[in-house]
């Protein structure tokens, strides 16, 4: 049988000897010359969509607008020499055949099934059984959830195991059980038994000597077992076990005692992963609030290997914790009022009931019509006519709605309250900012909204300046104290990511993704990044600065007075991660126009030809008649409108305000 990708690639290439010539054909015509990079997200989600697919899994039959665009992007960023629509449409017919594999149930004989009122939203750390076994392989914080199989002991030991299966997974795995849990594991009353499902992390595999080389899994106690209020026994234990004991119920001095709790709440929050020095060492930690029933909040606490433990629980669920560890805040260097916390100790067993996952009818917004045209309203069956007026989407505990898996492209237009997993594609035409946090704001055709972007550690995206195209997505929307939506993006949040194509390479050696433009043909209310093939034009306003740049953010710095200067661009220390680099002011021209334009970094030296090392190494005279050299010089270049929106000094002081123009990545042509 022919693999799904495979079924993809031979249907596209059928009629089409060269995919590239049907890109480049479009741009003949006055309706295609929208934005290349946008095309082809569409063509290629009419390639990956199935005709008929699963009515309960439609996520399956039809990838969201989001998912293509990270796909190509993260592509893009691998194959910085270029790429064609034949390598970035197999990326994605690979990918997707891998993840609608792992989402869609396996025909097997064994006894595994779960109904779909319990089915509930994965991890994005879940990784199937079948494919450890293909890969050899499972990191720490991959997830597993699986349903026991059978529960047995090793013959002549008192070494328990489960035998583990999940709904995608033909193959079974066996799990030496850590003896933490070996009391629920009795074959006639205990939990651990055929049916049950479970969830765990932080596995390490062990390879059989032979010719088997059968897989297992070592003992781990980052562990957690699924009740289902619905069934009977469940529902009998959480009552019988769990509903005696509350929040206020706890005393330091009982527990001093030999005192033990079993607790019942709900997971508020799940918080960030913190580095907590200590006299021994660094350690992190995972603070996780708690609300019982009396709406009483405690923390709950995870040390150092313990914190991959949340990655298997979810805001919004009901945590039941036989026995936790008690401890007092302060012990536990914890900055509250509370007197107490919960940790997780060497006898804690960790129940988890799921929220039902709930899905909201989300009307197709007018935008999709006004800004995409209709051929993108298609059904997942492009050969019918009828139009999406509807899409379902899950929905949280709290109303929020979440778009990662939205099918369409989302404007800023389209912005509500409560939204999470939005996805935005346009121009930067602001920046502030501030320290661990930039505000940006992004313009598209429908409109401009500010977002807050919460960074984390390193900077890690790279040179960002106004004009620049980006694509983010892991955006939450709420409501300011103005009434006014805010945007928030958290670098660390699952889902997000963050690409600049304006200073992609990939960019302007990929003809799928650019269309060449003429420099007569730029206009001041562009907020697309152009391709332009030029050469230097020696006659007017040249000119050649060097400065020294802070290199993760790509920004030049007033002055450089040692390693503890401050960049006032990102507002992280520079240390020694500044270099020499080039402010360039010129003037280019095609035939049509001539611009004058900036740049800097790696594009000025691109421009230039020359290291600003070796610039620098010349003497005044050839510094000044160097740019000569460059006469015969042609070079394809991407151009964006740099002009601020607000007035006030630009970060880079070279930033001349007469300059409309940025040159952000050069090549030779």
């Amino acid at each position: 049988m022919r693999s799904p990708s495979v079924e993809i690639l031979e249907d596209f290439f059928t009629g089409n000897e060269d995919a590239s010539m049907e890109i480049e054909e479009s741009n003949l015509t006055d309706e295609d010359k929208e934005d290349p990079f946008l095309k082809f997200i569409e063509h290629a989600k009419s390639v990956l969509s199935t005709e008929e697919g699963d009515p309960y899994q439609d996520a399956v039959s039809c990838p969201s607008w989001s998912w293509i665009a990270n796909r190509i992007l993260r592509t893009c960023a691998a194959y910085s020499s270029g790429v064609t629509p034949a390598i970035l449409l197999s990326e994605l017919a690979m990918s997707w055949s891998e993840q609608s594999r792992i989402r869609a149930p396996k025909k097997h004989s064994l006894d595994i099934t779960i109904s779909r009122k319990k089915r509930r939203e994965k991890s994005p750390n879940t990784v199937t059984i079948d494919s450890v076994y293909e890969k050899k392989f499972l990191s720490l914080n991959s997830v597993i959830e699986a349903v026991i199989v059978d529960a047995f002991t090793l013959t002549g030991t008192d070494i328990h195991m489960l035998c583990l299966g999940d709904i995608c997974s033909s193959n079974t795995i066996d799990l030496y059980l850590h003896r933490r849990f070996y009391n629920i594991a009795d074959p006639c009353n205990g939990i651990l038994k055929k049916g049950r499902e479970v969830l765990l992390t932080g596995c390490r595999l062990r390879v059989t000597a032979g010719n088997s080389r059968r897989i297992r899994l070592l003992p781990t106690d980052n562990f957690v077992i699924l009740l289902d209020e619905d069934e009977d026994d469940d529902a009998m234990l959480l009552g019988a076990q769990f509903c005696s004991d509350s929040f206020s119920s706890i005393s330091l001095d009982d527990v001093a005692v030999g005192a033990s709790y079993s607790l019942y709440a709900r997971i508020e929050n799940i918080g960030a992963l913190e580095e907590i020095h200590a006299k021994s060492g660094g350690l992190q930690r995972k603070q996780i609030t708690l609300v019982d029933n009396d709406g009483a909040r405690l923390k709950f606490l995870l040390w150092g290997a313990q914190v991959l433990i949340a990655n298997l629980l979810s805001v919004g669920s009901i945590l039941a914790l036989d026995c936790p560890f008690v401890a007092s805040a302060k012990d536990s260097s914890l900055e509250a009022c509370d007197e107490i916390c919960l940790e997780y100790g060497s006898v804690t067993k960790l129940y988890l009931v799921p929220p039902t996952p709930h899905k909201e009818q989300v009307s197709v917004a007018l935008t999709q019509n006004q800004c995409q045209g209709s051929r993108l309203l298609r059904a997942t069956n492009p050969s019918q006519g009828h139009m999406v007026s509807q899409v379902e989407l899950p929905c949280d505990s709290h109303g929020s709605i979440d778009f990662s898996n939205y099918p369409f492209r989302f404007y800023v237009a389209d912005l509500h309250d409560k939204m999470t997993g939005v996805s935005l594609y346009g121009a930067v035409i602001d920046i502030r900012p501030s320290q661990g946090m930039l505000s940006i704001r992004i313009e598209d055709e429908s409109g401009a909204a500010w977002a807050k972007l919460h960074l984390t550690g390193h900077w890690s995206l790279g040179r960002l300046d106004t004009g620049h195209t980006i694509f983010i997505s892991g955006l939450s929307t709420s409501l300011a104290p103005d009434k006014s939506i805010q945007l928030s993006w958290h670098e660390d949040n699952p889902g997000s990511s963050f690409f600049n194509l304006s200073c992609l390479p990939v960019l302007l050696n990929s003809s799928c993704l650019h269309r060449l433009s003429r420099l007569c043909d730029l206009s001041t209310s562009t907020i697309d990044t152009m391709v332009c093939r030029v050469w230097v034009d020696q006659t007017e306003n040249f000119h050649v600065e060097m400065r020294f740049m802070h290199t993760p953010c790509g920004h030049l710095l007033d002055t450089f007075s040692g390693p503890n200067l401050e960049c006032r661009f990102c507002q992280r220390i520079c240390g020694a991660e500044i270099q020499r680099a080039f402010s360039v002011r010129m003037t280019i021209a095609d035939g049509t126009s001539k611009v004058l334009v900036r740049c800097i970094g790696q594009t000025a030296a691109e421009m230039l030809q020359i290291s600003p090392e070796e610039f620098h190494a010349l003497s005044e005279e050839e510094q000044i008649i160097y740019p000569s050299s460059l006469e015969s010089e042609n070079y394809t270049v991407a151009i964006v409108n740099c002009r601020r929106e607000f007035p006030g000094k630009n970060f880079e002081q070279c930033h001349d305000d007469c300059i409309e123009w940025e040159v952000t990545s050069a090549i030779k042509s």
